[in-house]
């Protein structure tokens, strides 16, 4: 029982973190940095390998959700569209010896707004799918999945571009 109830409030506290996880991942997300090769590869590299899984997961997914893997890629592609929007925004300072970027706040808000309102809306369709038992349907795809994947893509182009534009530029100026 005391095993139990420490597995209740170990959910409890995590449930109560993301909000806070939220806005420390935008704050983050919207702090001045010194660009980094090696950051910025293993950053690129990590997202590229992401995308790839993410891609391979959704392929996957689609067996039993429909369209998922389209949702998937078209997410993807808005990802990268706003991606390469995100690097024209972004404020640049070079001083001497180091490169300086500053991600712009509204693209950053914008895509924290998404994963909130795509985890909102998940949630309260899960649960209204699940209550009404649809049949003949799966749960999974009654309960949103694709357009998860699709919010989560959007995310992953959106890095996968950035990521990769932001190294182009630091070696560029450390040519």
């Amino acid at each position: 029982m005391p095993l139990l109830i420490a597995l209740i409030l170990m959910a409890l506290a995590i449930v109560a973190l993301v909000p806070l996880s939220i806005v420390m991942r935008y704050r983050v997300g919207t702090s001045r940095r010194r660009a980094r090769g090696w950051v910025i590869t293993l950053n690129a590299t990590g997202v590229t390998l992401s995308v790839i899984v993410f891609l391979a997961g959704a392929a996957l997914t689609n067996i039993w959700v429909p369209d998922a893997f389209a949702y998937a890629g078209t997410g993807l592609a808005i990802g990268c569209a706003l991606g390469a929007l995100g690097l024209w925004l972004t404020r640049w300072e070079s001083t001497r010896g180091s490169l300086y970027y500053t991600p712009n706040r509204f693209l950053v808000l914008l895509l924290t707004l998404v994963v909130v309102a795509r985890l909102l809306y998940g949630v309260w369709r899960a649960w209204h799918a699940w209550r009404a038992g649809l049949e003949g349907t799966s749960w999974a795809a009654a309960s949103g999945v694709a357009g998860s994947l699709a919010a989560g893509a959007i995310v992953l182009g959106y890095y996968l571009l950035y990521w990769i534009g932001v190294r182009q530029r630091v070696r560029s100026v450390g040519s």
